[in-house]
C-alpha cells in the first residue's frame, strides 16, 4: 500500500516550497488534498510525481507545481467567488474550494465532469457548482467573479472571461505560443488590465465558441 500522506508531505516540501511556492494557505491546501482520489487506480501510484498525468478524454491532471502556482497567483483570502475553466479531474477544483468561498467550474467533457463530481462528493465538498459546457464563454449570469482560473491555453485571454472579472479581480490563463505556452496573471483595475508573466507552461488548447 502506498503511503500517500507521506508522499504528499514530501511533494509539498520538495516540489512546492523549495521551488518558490510561499503562500501558506496554498501549501496547507496542497498538503490536505488527496491527489490520488482524482486519478484512476492505474495512475494512483504516481499521484505525487512531478508531472502531469492522463485522466482520459485526451486530458491531463496538471503537475502539482503548476496547480499551486495558479492558486498562489490568484491570491485567495477565503471569501472569493471563483470561476474555473476546465474542471478536468477535479483536483484543482478541490483546492480552490478550500481556498475560496464558492467555485463555479466548467468542463466540456461530460464524462470527466461526472468523475470529478463523484470525487468531490466523496470528499464532502459542498461549495462547488460544476457545469458541463463551453468554458470559453464563462458563466455570464453568475458574474462578476473575484478570480478566474483557466486550465487550457488560448492565443489571448478570452474576452468573455475578461468581461466577467470583477474590479480588483485576478485571472490566471495560459497564453499559447509557437514553442511553449506562458502562464499569465491578469489584474483588473477599473478599465485597465495589468498583465504579468508567471513563466512557461504547457496546457491543452481552449476549445469553444469564443473563437479559440
Amino acid at each position: 500500500m502506498t503511503d500517500f500522506p507521506a508522499r504528499r508531505a514530501q511533494m509539498v516540501e520538495r516540489q512546492l516550497r523549495r521551488r518558490g511556492i510561499g503562500d501558506e494557505r496554498v501549501l496547507a491546501a496542497m498538503a490536505a488534498a488527496p491527489r490520488e482520489a482524482f486519478l484512476d487506480r492505474r495512475q494512483q501510484r504516481r499521484a505525487y510525481a512531478d508531472s502531469a498525468l492522463p485522466i482520459g478524454a485526451e486530458q491531463t491532471i496538471s503537475q502539482p507545481w503548476i496547480v499551486a502556482a495558479i492558486c498562489q497567483a490568484l491570491a485567495l483570502g477565503g471569501g472569493e467567488r471563483v470561476l474555473e475553466i476546465g474542471t478536468g479531474s477535479g483536483y484543482s477544483t478541490y483546492l480552490l474550494s478550500r481556498l475560496a468561498a464558492a467555485v463555479v467550474s466548467i468542463e466540456r467533457h461530460a464524462e470527466l465532469a461526472a468523475t470529478a463530481r463523484a470525487a468531490l462528493d466523496s470528499l464532502a465538498v459542498d461549495n462547488v457548482e460544476l457545469l458541463v459546457g463551453d468554458g470559453s464563454l464563462g458563466v455570464p449570469d453568475r458574474e462578476p467573479f473575484d478570480a478566474i482560473a483557466v486550465h487550457a491555453a488560448a492565443p489571448a485571454p478570452p474576452p468573455a472571461l475578461v468581461a466577467q472579472l470583477a474590479d480588483g479581480g485576478r485571472m490566471v490563463v495560459p497564453v499559447a505560443g509557437a514553442e511553449a505556452d506562458t502562464l499569465v496573471l491578469l489584474r483588473r483595475q477599473g478599465e485597465n488590465l495589468l498583465s504579468e508573466s508567471l513563466g512557461p507552461c504547457r496546457f491543452v488548447p481552449l476549445i469553444g465558441e469564443a473563437g479559440f
